[in-house]
């Protein structure tokens, strides 16, 4: 049998011994020190949140309608500048469905699908006239004797509160019978520089199984396909859109 092993220690008097309870964290003040910890943490993230940001501008649209959603936009169609770089407008990529020509102060489209038509994306000097001055003027010059079918409201011409008509005319044909012809001209004024947003083509009343499918006073094929360029128009020192 091996020895025992002995431990050094401390020798106490025999007898029964009370020890204090240990000191325990009651629940209730073990929650109210977790929230008084979160309320400080988020008021702080509140308040540094309130240092470095700053308040969403304000506008009362019309006539001040603030610029279109933040970011780059993406481009898809190619982009026409003027050649003295007052404005530039998006057009329609040249395809079977379009035929495109650039002149110094804008861009045709000819469309050469469905019912065929015109777009025109220009710009002319204001002279100190209204958008419905210089709107009435495009007409009468192209199109002597139309009549105004109705105003177009709250007309913009990139993102610029302007003025714009839709008019209808009877050309007379080579085979002496009248066509109905339809004109829409939109019209924005800037830095004296007007640019123009017109279109012309044969009248088809939109319907169930034509157009938008909705009820609509537009009757005019390419118009479909022309509110994707009338905002696009920039006058020189605007945003990208």
């Amino acid at each position: 049998m091996s020895a025992p092993t002995y431990f050094p220690g401390y020798a106490v008097p025999a007898g029964t011994y009370a020890a204090p309870a240990p000191r325990r964290t009651s629940r209730r003040r073990l929650v109210v020190t977790w929230l008084l910890a979160i309320v400080v943490v988020a008021a702080g993230l509140v308040a540094w949140s309130a240092a470095i940001s700053k308040p969403p501008a304000r506008y009362a649209c019309p006539p001040e309608c603030g610029r279109p959603p933040t970011g780059t936009p993406v481009e898809i169609n190619p982009r026409f500048t003027a050649a003295d770089g007052a404005f530039s407008v998006s057009h329609p990529t040249p395809s079977s469905a379009y035929r495109i020509t650039t002149q110094p102060d804008g861009v045709t489209a000819q469309f050469l699908a469905g019912d065929g038509g015109t777009m025109r994306l220009f710009g002319v000097p204001a002279g100190n006239r209204s958008a419905e001055e210089i709107a009435k003027a495009v007409v009468s010059k192209a199109f002597p004797d139309t009549r105004t079918a109705y105003e177009i409201p709250n007309a913009m011409v990139g993102y610029q509160p302007g003025y714009g008509e839709v008019a209808d005319c009877w050309p007379q044909g080579a085979n002496t019978s009248y066509a109905r012809m339809r004109v829409m001209v939109m019209v924005a004024v800037k830095d004296d520089l007007a640019l123009v947003a017109a279109a012309v083509g044969p009248y088809h009343e939109f319907g169930p199984d034509f157009g938008f499918g909705k009820p609509s006073g537009a009757n005019l094929q390419i118009a479909l396909d022309m509110g994707k360029y009338v905002n696009s128009f920039s006058w020189r020192g605007d945003p990208p859109r």
